[in-house]
């Protein structure tokens, strides 16, 4: 449970409020859509999902990440993890549908490459705010089709990824993943469940926590009490039915908040 010093080793520029830090050590034993504890020292320790064995895509969002990204490549941050449950690995004959939004496409681009590597058959549906803030286009291309949308229209198609899907045959599919804003995630389940297909869908919610393990509580959800850190952060449709999904956030105590 002790952090792991890891060196900076590369810091790569993704969009204009998005980096990648590069480690000198690989979690090999990571799963895609798992996720580390980050120990910005003498700021805090918040959670982070792996984009890669041996990386995070890190948004900048807070005073732990403005510190992130005032470092440089040979300074130091501790890890613990990875920790929680990643995504159902696809198998090499099935087919998979994986649709992400803004800095939710980390995970995903970490189980994109897994499944590529398998000759999985792989279909992604990409959305952001804008050109500038769109993550691993190229990256996402060359693991299969591709489908983008802006919510300005800066680039490809003006809308959002429910656009998409609600022209897309969901039965074509074995299994889909998600993550995104959990706004936009709760407008899929909407449309997964009216199609009968939470089943076979998994959802990455982000949620705040501090301890990564299960204990704090922060992140229990209603009204299962699951914990996004431990029973998560990947969780199956099913398990997400009339439960909080979308209704409000939680803050640093686990009190409710609106979005």
């Amino acid at each position: 449970m002790y952090p792991t010093n890891v060196k900076i080793t590369k810091i790569i520029k993704e969009t204009p409020s998005t980096r990648t830090f590069v480690f000198d050590k690989s979690f090999d034993e990571a799963v895609p859509g798992q996720f580390v504890m980050v120990w910005i020292r003498g700021v805090d320790e918040i959670p982070m999902g792996l984009s890669g064995k041996d990386s995070i895509t890190v948004q900048k969002v807070g005073d732990a990440t403005e510190k992130l990204f005032s470092l440089n490549e040979g300074d130091s941050l501790g890890i613990r993890g990875p920790f929680g449950n990643g995504f159902t690995l696809p198998g090499k004959d099935e087919k998979i549908l994986l649709i992400a939004g803004g800095v939710g496409t980390v995970p995903i681009i970490a189980l994109a490459n897994y499944a590529a590597s398998e000759g999985v058959c792989i279909t992604t549906i990409l959305g952001a705010r804008n050109a500038e803030e769109l993550l691993f286009v190229d990256k996402l291309s060359s693991c299969g089709e591709l489908h983008i949308t802006t919510d300005d229209g800066s680039a490809h198609r003006c809308g959002f990824v429910t656009d998409v899907l609600g022209e897309t045959d969901i039965s074509a599919y074995d299994r889909i993943y998600t993550c995104g804003p959990e706004m936009m995630m709760k407008c899929i389940f909407g449309m997964l469940e009216n199609e009968d297909a939470l089943d076979k869908t998994e959802f990455s919610l982000h949620r705040y926590f501090k301890c990564g393990i299960g204990v704090c509580g922060a992140c229990c959800i209603d009204k299962k009490g699951l914990r996004v850190c431990r029973d998560g952060p990947v969780f199956n449709g099913l398990e997400l039915i009339d439960s909080e999904l979308g209704k409000y956030m939680r803050g640093p105590s686990g009190n409710k908040k609106d979005f």
